[in-house]
């Protein structure tokens, strides 16, 4: 059991859900990501994602583009966000989760990744253009370095594709809550907490929604039907428009506070009427 089993079943003992937030590796620089991570998880992160910059991100909106190629600029590659990760595990046990998309990984070589993932303290990898019918290789070599590998489920697949996507992943199921790249929206997609409800019923596995959670009340009303809540893009736009390190870390990490009160709110709220 790694760390992300580990606080999805902490968090259920608790009736809690899981905040989990999205960062790009290197964005503005990697010292900054290091920072942001830790004041994430004091501000009530419960698990971090961090992005691999891709010069062609093909699921992402336009906000995590321009966060990909201020990584580029600075030259940020993979093996430094490995790095990175090695020297936060000296400070958090946080989960910490890479979402990446294949390229860099194959790249790296599928085999070699896992088990430097592994060495340096990853919990787990989202691989956005990886369909489980073609991961059975990465699916092995994941299982063999106890890495979760989290696969994403589309709003437009049918009931019975999402069960099998879940089938496969571990850790948690990523269920995108809109059609379209990422980015924040002023509206959650009206259909969302009937698609949760319908997912719960075909899976255990924990269920994180993300894609478009912009401001604390969205992720009040997601966390109701789901175990988790995914918000990246508005951190993303605090960061780009914040003009000092210093201001970054204080604005994200007021908001993730507001993120994580507004759900523990809503949960002791709950406790209270029992």
């Amino acid at each position: 059991m790694n760390r992300i089993e580990r606080k999805f079943g902490q968090l259920k003992r608790e009736g809690r859900k899981a905040l989990i937030t999205f960062i790009t590796a290197g964005d503005p620089d990697l010292d900054t990501t290091f920072g942001l991570v830790l004041e994430m998880e004091k501000k009530g992160a419960d698990v971090v994602e961090l992005g691999v910059p891709f010069s062609d991100p093909l699921a992402d909106g336009t906000t995590i583009q321009r966060a990909s190629q201020r990584a580029l600029n600075n030259k940020t590659k993979l093996k430094d966000i490995l790095k990175l990760v090695y020297e936060l595990r000296k400070k958090t046990e946080i989960p910490l989760v890479l979402m990446s998309y294949l390229n860099p990984v194959f790249k790296y070589g599928l085999e070699e990744f896992a088990k430097t993932c592994r060495m340096m303290g990853v919990d787990g990898v989202i691989i956005p253009d990886l369909v489980p019918e073609e991961a059975e290789e990465w699916l092995r070599v994941a299982r063999l370095n106890e890495l979760s590998t989290i696969f994403l489920a589309a709003p437009t697949s049918p009931l019975e594709r999402i069960k099998k996507i879940a089938g496969k992943s571990t850790g948690f199921l990523y269920y995108v809550s809109l059609t379209g790249v990422t980015g924040a929206r002023d509206k959650l997609n009206s259909n969302i907490i009937e698609a949760l409800r319908a997912i719960k019923r075909v899976t255990n596995k924990p269920v994180a929604c993300g894609f478009g959670i912009s401001n604390p009340q969205q992720a009040r009303k997601v966390s109701r039907y789901s175990d988790g809540v995914i918000v990246g893009s508005a951190i993303i736009d605090l960061i780009e428009r914040s003009s000092t390190r210093r201001a970054i870390l204080r604005n994200v990490g007021n908001f993730v506070a507001s993120l994580h009160h507004k759900m523990v709110g809503d949960y002791n709220a709950s406790r209270k009427t029992r």
